[in-house]
Formats: structure tokens, C-alpha cells, sequence
């Protein structure tokens, strides 16, 4: 069961959220907040997989909640950031704050579903053609990704960071980078699904962090790969 958290300060929006997911028989909706203060505490009491966490919001915002709780104990919960506009310049300091990707609020139920699956998942996190654009503003406004990696160490777009990697690494980290989906990888190196889903856990787990975008910002900002319009750089030897 993928034990979720609704948060957002309109009623209509909180309980359809809410009701939608609880019609799915793998989605246990285990709390509803009206905003962000509220959502820290349940998260600190109650087990959650995952938060569909609005943005603004009365007492504290979506931003600074999606902070506070990624910054408590193990195991901490993936946070769904849900939004009016796709590249709403609060996405850019969700990301910063460590949530895993942003859903739009006239989403349909399915895709509701699914994208709670795929964060708790860890998989693909952001639609290909968001991954695109998002990951490409994001680096273009200046913006670094803030707080402490998952081994407690500092997070920096080191180049030295990305030694670890093997040459495939490299090579799926960049196609991560260009938006294409584990399947698109999997046609274009003419390898399986399982086999890109490997590629791509052993590159979160090197570069220490939680999941795919953050990968790609830390990639951006080592030099490691580039927005899709220029030729990415060879790995470092």
C-alpha cells in the first residue's frame, strides 16, 4: 500500500484528491491537511509514502513544508508537488527544497494515480516534455540544489562527484537529462526496461541523492551534461 498524505488549504480540492486515491486499492490515503504546518506534523507522527503537497497555502506555505519534512529522521516520505501552472516559478523552489516532481491541479484521476505510483516508486518522476523544460529553466535561473545529500555529506555540482560513474552511467544520466523515459532509453540503447531502471539506481545511489531530478541538477550544475540544444560534454577521465 503506497500510504498517502493530501495537503491543500481548499476543502474541494483536499477531499477530491482524496477521495479519488482512495478509490484505488494499492493507495491508502492516510491523512488530509489544510496546510503546510499541519502536514509536518502528521508526517512526523504518522508512516507516509508519499505527500501531494499544494503550494500556497495559510501558516506555511508548500515550499517550506516540503523542507521541513524531508528534513527530519529516515524513512522520510517523496513529496508530489501539485501546481496551477507548469512552470510556476514555485516548482523551481520545490525542487530546491527536495520534493520529486510537480503534477498540474486539472490533471485527470488516472494521472493522479499514476504519478503517485511512480514517486513512490522512484522511477520516472516528471513527464518527458516537463523534464525538458523544467530541468532547462531551472538551470538557466542559476538555481543549486540546497541542503545535505542522503550520506549526510554536502550536495555541489562537482565535477569529481560523477568519477564514480561508468561510461554507460554517463550515457543514461545524459538521456535522463535530454527528458526521455526509461522506455525511450531502453529503445535507444537496445537494452531492457529493467536494465535502464539498474543503470539509473546505481547512478542516484553514487551521486547520493534521492531521485532522478535531482540527479540531473546536480549534473547541470557539475557541467556533466547540458540543456539539449548543445553537445554534452565527454566524462571526465
Amino acid at each position: 500500500m503506497i500510504r498517502t498524505l493530501v495537503v491543500d488549504d481548499h476543502e474541494v480540492v483536499r477531499a477530491g484528491f482524496a477521495a479519488l486515491l482512495g478509490t484505488q486499492p494499492d493507495i491508502d490515503v492516510v491523512g488530509t491537511a489544510s496546510d503546510g504546518a499541519d502536514a509536518v506534523r502528521q508526517c512526523q507522527h504518522t508512516a507516509v509514502d508519499v505527500v501531494l503537497m499544494d503550494v500556497r497555502m495559510p501558516v506555511l506555505d508548500g515550499i517550506e513544508a516540503t523542507r521541513q519534512i524531508l528534513g527530519g529522521t529516515a524513512p522520510l516520505p517523496r513529496v508530489l508537488v501539485m501546481t496551477t501552472f507548469d512552470l510556476d516559478v514555485h516548482v523551481y523552489d520545490a525542487l530546491n527544497a527536495g520534493a520529486s516532481g510537480f503534477v498540474l491541479k486539472d490533471l485527470t484521476a488516472e494521472q493522479l494515480f499514476e504519478a503517485v505510483r511512480v514517486i513512490a516508486a522512484g522511477d520516472a518522476l516528471l513527464a518527458p516534455t516537463v523534464t525538458r523544460r523544467l530541468i532547462t529553466a531551472f538551470v538557466r535561473q542559476g538555481a543549486t540544489l540546497a541542503g545535505p545529500r542522503d550520506d549526510g555529506s554536502s550536495r555541489s555540482g562537482d565535477r569529481a562527484t560523477f568519477g564514480a560513474l561508468t561510461p554507460r552511467e554517463h550515457e543514461v544520466l545524459h538521456l535522463v537529462a535530454l527528458g526521455l523515459s526509461n522506455a525511450e532509453i531502453s529503445d535507444r540503447l537496445t537494452v531492457t526496461d529493467e536494465t535502464v531502471k539498474t543503470h539509473v539506481s546505481r547512478v542516484l545511489a553514487k551521486l547520493g541523492v534521492r531521485d532522478r531530478v535531482q540527479a540531473v541538477v546536480l549534473a547541470y550544475e557539475a557541467g556533466i551534461v547540458v540543456p539539449s540544444h548543445r553537445q554534452a560534454p565527454e566524462p571526465p577521465a
